[in-house]
This record gives C-alpha cells, sequence and structure tokens, in this order.
C-alpha cells in the first residue's frame, strides 16, 4: 500500500482515504484544526506526532489495537488551555517501521528526545495499555520531568503479579508472531483486531463499526502487525528485566499517579500493580467497561482524567 510514497507523504494520504471511508457519525474523529502533526525523526525512523494548544504539556500514549487517534475526545478539551502531545507508538499508527528499538526505554528515551525538540520541559502523562509500558520507562528514566501519571488498564512487565499475567489465557497473543502467524493474519486484521475488541470489553457493542474499520485500515498497513508482535509484544521480556533494574536502582516513582480500570477489566487492582513501582497511586475504577476505556465509557474517563491534570 503506497509503495511510491515518502513517510512524510503517507500521513495524509491514509487520513485522506480514513476520512472518504468513514462514516459522517464516525465515532473515531479527526483531530481540531489547532492540532499539526508531522512525522519527527527518532532512532531508526520517524514517530508521527500530534501537537496542539499552548500552556501546559500534556503527553497520550495509546497502546496495541488503538493508535493515538483514540485520545481526540480528550485532546479536544485539553487543547484549550494546554499543549497536547499525541504520538503513534513506534511501528504503530502512522509512524515508521524500523526493525529495532522497540524496548521501552528506548521508545522513552525517543520520546525526551522529541519532548526536547518541542522546547517542552515538564509533561502531564496520560497512557493506555503498551502506552504504559511506555510512560513508566519515561517516568522512571526521566522522573524530573513527569508532573504527574494518569496510567489506565495494563499491569507494567517485570513488576508486580506480571507473571500471572503471563499465565492469563486472554494474553496468549503476547507470544504469537513469527512469519507464519504473520501469512495468517495478512488480509484478515479486522477479524484479529475484533478479537480484542470483543473478548477484552464490557459491552462489544460500544464499539463501532466505524472505529473497528479505521483502526483494521492502520494494523493493515505494511509492517503494522509485525512490528507490533515481533516488535512491541517481543520486547516485553527485556522490558520485565529493564524494569526491575529501573526499580532497584532508582526506587518508586514519587510524583502523584492516577490508576483508572474498567469494573470488567483490571479495576481497583491497577492501582495495586502500580503502587509496586509508584508511591503515590489513587485508584479509580470506570464503570461498565472492560479495556477500551476511551472506546467504552469515555465520558467517564475524561471526568477523572480532566480535574486529575488540572489538580495540583
Amino acid at each position: 500500500m503506497f509503495p511510491s510514497l515518502s513517510r512524510d507523504a503517507l500521513a495524509p494520504a491514509m487520513l485522506a482515504l480514513l476520512a472518504i471511508s468513514a462514516p459522517a457519525e464516525a465515532e473515531v474523529k479527526p483531530f481540531p484544526s489547532s492540532f499539526q502533526a508531522s512525522q519527527m525523526p527518532v532512532s531508526g525512523g520517524t514517530l508521527y506526532v500530534r501537537v496542539g494548544g499552548q500552556g501546559p504539556a500534556v503527553l497520550l500514549l495509546h497502546g496495541f489495537g488503538d493508535t493515538g487517534d483514540m485520545w481526540e475526545p480528550l485532546a479536544e478539551l485539553l487543547v484549550k488551555d494546554h499543549m497536547v502531545i499525541v504520538p503513534d507508538l513506534r511501528g504503530m499508527g502512522l509512524s515508521s517501521h524500523p526493525d529495532a528499538g522497540y524496548e521501552k526505554v528506548a521508545q522513552a528515551r525517543d520520546l525526551a528526545a522529541i519532548l526536547d525538540k518541542l522546547g517542552v520541559h515538564h509533561i502531564d502523562l496520560v497512557t493506555h495499555d503498551i502506552g504504559n509500558m511506555v510512560g513508566y520507562a519515561l517516568a522512571a528514566q526521566y522522573p524530573a520531568r513527569v508532573t504527574k501519571w494518569a496510567v489506565m488498564d495494563a499491569p507494567l512487565p517485570g513488576i508486580g503479579h506480571w507473571n500471572d499475567q503471563l499465565e492469563n489465557p486472554k494474553t496468549w497473543h503476547f507470544n504469537f508472531r513469527g512469519p507464519d502467524v504473520e501469512r495468517l493474519v495478512a488480509g484478515r486484521e479486522r477479524i484479529l483486531l475484533d478479537r480484542f475488541y470483543n473478548d477484552m470489553s464490557a459491552n462489544p457493542a460500544a464499539i463501532d463499526e466505524q472505529t473497528r474499520n479505521h483502526y483494521a485500515a492502520l494494523y493493515s498497513l505494511p509492517g503494522a502487525i509485525h512490528d507490533a508482535f515481533s516488535g512491541q509484544f517481543a520486547a516485553f521480556d527485556q522490558d520485565a528485566r529493564d524494569n526491575q533494574a529501573l526499580l532497584v536502582n532508582r526506587g518508586k516513582l514519587t510524583m502523584p499517579v492516577l490508576a483508572i480500570g474498567g469494573d470488567h477489566s483490571y479495576g481497583s487492582k491497577l492501582a495495586i500493580e502500580v503502587g509496586f513501582a509508584a508511591a503515590n497511586v489513587q485508584a479509580a475504577v470506570i464503570r461498565d467497561s472492560g479495556h477500551w476505556i476511551m472506546e467504552e465509557q469515555p465520558k467517564q474517563a475524561i471526568d477523572l482524567l480532566v480535574p486529575f491534570i488540572a489538580g495540583d
């Protein structure tokens, strides 16, 4: 797909394709016109980064099954009085697809370099799923830069009861990779994503057809499934070792942390897991939600996140 386009041309072309195919009532909406998006250089490739607004900076990190697009409802509110930074993670969404660099500490260093280029010294951090893992690596390596952290519905490799997570039948996909797997998934990305949306939600109907098709198109891009499974997921073992070393060498995070879990997923237990890595953790639970909090119950999430970010 788009074999003749450069990386800089890929993003607007893909967004135009998605806009044409999306119905008027689409739940995944374009970011406000105040946002500018660009491919920003990082080690071995580029990250597609949306930036909008002025004021205190907020960095929003997505996970697997989503891209930075998941944050649009929150970003639309925050941009009124914040600088909002929303990347697509390495090898995901409209970012480039390098072969290496998927360790979360390495991705965090790339994000720190992007913040430097944007002239941002301090951020509030909001993360979900794999974004939690990159977010922890960022906060642990650069604690003075992260003012507060809201973490949503996924644990941290190597910390707390991570080994229980590895034995959970629902996470068989952590080791679902390799060339034959990619051949099986090719052209069936929507079927694969439906498995995650259906099994890990409280109400699958809350994740509508437009949302599913939107992300299926992005995860159908060349290299996207490979980079998710053989990049992001395959790095978990090294991430676990890196996280344990960060915790031993640097101690627990001290900034305020809000741990948000869906009541059909991690719920209040997420605060316990994050509490192994952070000393000042507050728990919050989203009602009638599984893992996909921003798709299933965006208003509840926003009603928690906006006051947390605004607070001292």
